[in-house]
């Protein structure tokens, strides 16, 4: 089950992804911008948060034993609490992307 993501088009060219294997593209969450006591937050205070959605999955792991691949168990759109220093970020179109493994993710939100 692969899934491929088309990224919002710059200068003309479009870009898209197949991660591999058991790997992941999550388009994290945006950063609060202020509290919930009505306080704005500077840049500088801002945490980058743990949740994003699912763009793109691998085909999952390869199975070593019968050859066949073991199905990841999130889909794209899923929403996702992952780790805090889950993935590798990628910018893609002038979008910025995490690329993680299916291990990184701790929990699908409902």
């Amino acid at each position: 089950m692969s899934t491929a993501t088309k990224s919002a088009p710059s200068k003309g060219t479009k870009t898209t992804v197949r991660p591999l294997g058991d790997k992941i593209l999550v388009k994290r969450d945006e950063a609060a911008t202020k509290t919930d006591s009505g306080i704005f937050l500077p840049e500088t205070s801002k945490d980058k948060p743990k949740t994003g959605t699912i763009e793109a999955v691998g085909t999952g792991n390869l199975n070593t034993d019968t050859g066949e691949r073991i199905p990841l168990t999130v889909k794209k759109g899923d929403r996702v609490i992952f780790t805090s220093y889950a993935g590798t970020e990628i910018k893609l179109d002038g979008a910025e992307f995490l690329m993680m493994s299916e291990d990184d993710i701790l929990a699908v939100i409902d």
